[in-house]
């Protein structure tokens, strides 16, 4: 079975952690674990996001030139490798002798007139407090968001992905035997300009929507979104709050979820297993072979009557499109992936 995984930036680097390189080495070692026990009987992409990461690269960069930083396309990049390096070391540290594994930079396209870059809603970085967000606002212009924890995070553009870019090469590694780690924090975000050369953008692409597409443009046959909560809840956080076990599409966008948090995840399953008919599975990292089996997180496949079909009037199936077979879809008329 073909599996893309998906993992969070605050499962690699936990709530309340500090930023340090040894916290993060252990919790992705921890990881490490969870994706070996998989990728034993299973062929397995990992995707992972860089939330806190790519901001505290920011936060450093600002530091030493508030006038210059550092665009978030290139510390994209720079988490992509650091990350990357980081799972794919202790991977294979976890595998047998002779396991292949390979790290790729991911390009990922969006739409330069997304309304997210107009609407900031995805945290970054360290969580503040009240006094400390006001300060890093004043000095550097960054806009805040007020967490359910009541500290504050720096929140950026999160445009939807569009194509993503190499899948031929990674089709090609995982055809050989090779695990691959790729569109870390949801890819480098590119835009084309108006003379068709592509150009990096201050933005940070959520990585469960990128995983949705990488799974539907690699025919994965299942997608597991893993993160530091158990499943989706009914009423989250209240006294009353209820898991969701198996479910389906329709059950699920009926839920009001944070975009900054939840939301994006049961999107990106949800655009998945509409698309392809297969399973998308949202929990904890600890559980992914669980979630897989149906013991554990919540599961979402839609009816058979719902899975897409091309209805004549424009292209609905995602293909591969272009020299480097990238994957690309549609957007409906408020921006969703169909």
């Amino acid at each position: 079975m073909r599996v893309v995984v998906a993992l969070g930036g605050n499962a690699l680097l936990q709530r309340g952690q500090p930023m340090t390189a040894r916290a993060q080495h252990a919790n992705v070692r921890t990881a490490a674990a969870a994706l070996a026990d998989l990728a034993r009987d299973h062929q397995i992409v990992v995707a992972h996001g860089n939330g806190p990461q790519v901001g505290l690269l920011a936060l450093q960069g600002a530091a030493y030139d508030p006038e210059r930083p550092w665009p978030l396309d290139v510390l994209g990049a720079e988490t992509e490798g650091m990350i990357g390096y980081l799972i794919e070391q202790e991977l294979m540290n976890a595998l047998p002798e002779g396991s292949k594994c390979a790290t790729l930079l991911s390009r990922v396209e969006v739409n330069p007139k997304d309304p997210a870059f107009k609407t900031p809603t995805k945290p970054i970085g360290p969580v503040y407090t009240k006094a400390t967000a006001a300060q890093a606002a004043r000095d550097h212009g960054w806009e805040m968001v007020t967490e359910a924890t009541g500290g504050q995070r720096r929140v950026v553009p999160s445009p939807l992905p569009v194509r993503i870019f190499g899948l031929y090469a990674i089709k090609l590694l995982l055809d050989n035997g090779h695990i691959v780690i790729c569109a870390g924090g949801g890819g480098i975000p590119v835009v084309r300009t108006i003379n068709g050369e592509m150009t990096g953008v201050d933005a940070v692409i959520d990585k469960d929507r990128t995983a949705a597409l990488l799974a539907l443009g690699l025919g994965a046959d299942a997608l597991l979104l893993l993160t530091d909560v158990p499943a989706v809840f009914h009423h989250f956080g209240r006294e009353d709050q209820s898991a969701i076990r198996d479910t389906n599409t329709e059950a699920l966008e009926e839920l009001n979820l944070a975009a900054g948090s939840m939301g994006p995840k049961v999107g990106a399953a949800v655009a998945f297993a509409r698309a392809s008919g297969k399973l998308a599975g949202i929990g904890q990292l600890a559980d992914a072979r669980a979630i897989l089996e149906g013991r554990a997180g919540t599961r979402i496949l839609p009816p058979i009557a719902h899975t897409r079909r091309n209805n004549g009037t424009r292209p609905r199936t995602s293909g591969f499109t272009g020299a480097d077979q990238s994957v690309s879809v549609w957007l409906d008329d408020g921006g969703a992936v169909v």
